[in-house]
């Protein structure tokens, strides 16, 4: 294990004496960061969501999405019928909701009001909702559940529960690309 260390230092020293070689791995890394930026960007541009994909994080859907799903979303402009499932963003909270569509009110100035609710749950939504709102609003919702891939969001929940294993795997990670560089 000593010597991959002491390998792996002296690929690192390796780079740092040689400006083309760090240039490039710097470029390299940059290369990937931004196609990853722009997928991102183009998937949002075309599902009209903010978040075009999102992990299931809680059990509140259950048995149509298990803890750990990745859902696939899109957000046109299409009216929302009751039984649709919904991911929605409340005022002043981060982690965006998955749930069913179970009431909707369609006002005469055109504005739509919804009630949503988890199917493993009890009562509507109302008590997740901000103080003093009873009904989301078409600019709550982040998109609606187009597909799904079963349990990859795992990995996410993994990571969030466990911080200490992100870095452990960025190490682990660091020393195959080291390692495979000197093959």
């Amino acid at each position: 294990m000593e010597e991959i260390v002491q390998g792996q230092l002296s690929e690192l020293k390796k780079l740092w004496r040689s400006p083309r070689m760090l240039l490039s791995q710097s470029l390299n890394l940059a290369m990937i960061v931004f196609s990853a930026l722009m997928i991102w960007k183009g998937l949002m541009f075309l599902t009209k969501s903010e978040s075009p994909v999102v992990v299931v994080l809680s059990g509140s859907m259950e048995p149509a999405f298990q803890r750990g799903d990745i859902l696939f979303l899109n957000n046109q402009d299409d009216p929302i019928r009751v039984g649709e499932i919904v991911v929605f963003k409340i005022k002043d909270r981060d982690i965006p909701i998955v749930h069913r569509v179970l009431e909707v009110h369609q006002k005469e100035d055109g504005k739509v009001e919804l009630l949503t609710k988890g199917d493993n749950n009890r009562v509507g939504d109302r008590g997740l909702y901000a103080p003093g709102q009873l009904w989301l609003n078409r600019e709550d919702i982040l998109g609606r559940a187009a597909g799904t891939l079963r349990y990859l969001g795992m990995v996410t929940i993994i990571l969030n529960d466990y911080p200490m294993l992100k870095y452990v795997l960025v190490g682990i990670m660091g020393l195959f690309v080291l390692t495979n560089k000197e093959s």
